[in-house]
């Protein structure tokens, strides 16, 4: 959720044609928290509508608990993860949608001939 109202915060400041693609990067950014609790069979419209308060409200060590299926602070529960395998994880993901936008040719088969009788 920080990083992507930091994307939001910087879109907002950028014109043109990129501000779209980082307020799309944003929005996509936003649906990690959704998918967890989805995942883990809670609520997550109501989970993550409470974690974008916290995150407005300038607690931005509010995180998912999904030992409980609640909103809590990391810092307290002592979820850590390393930037290291977080910023690889944002590259790798960029990467891939950056060669999917790239592919200019489409690559397509004649159809097959067919034969009477066959």
């Amino acid at each position: 959720m920080l990083m992507a109202n930091e994307v939001d915060v910087l879109a907002r400041s950028t014109s043109g044609k990129q501000s779209i693609a980082m307020e799309s990067f944003a929005k996509a950014l936003r649906m990690l928290p959704t998918i967890i609790p989805d995942n883990g069979g809670f609520d997550s419209s109501e989970l993550v509508s409470q974690l974008r308060a916290h995150h407005f409200n300038g607690r931005s060590t509010m995180g998912l608990d999904m030992n409980t299926g609640t909103v809590g602070d990391v810092a307290e529960l002592k979820i850590t993860e390393s930037f290291k395998s977080k910023s690889q994880v944002v590259i790798s993901a960029h990467e891939a949608a950056e060669m999917i936008l790239r592919v200019d040719d489409i690559i397509s088969c004649a159809p097959r001939q067919r034969q009477p009788g066959h």
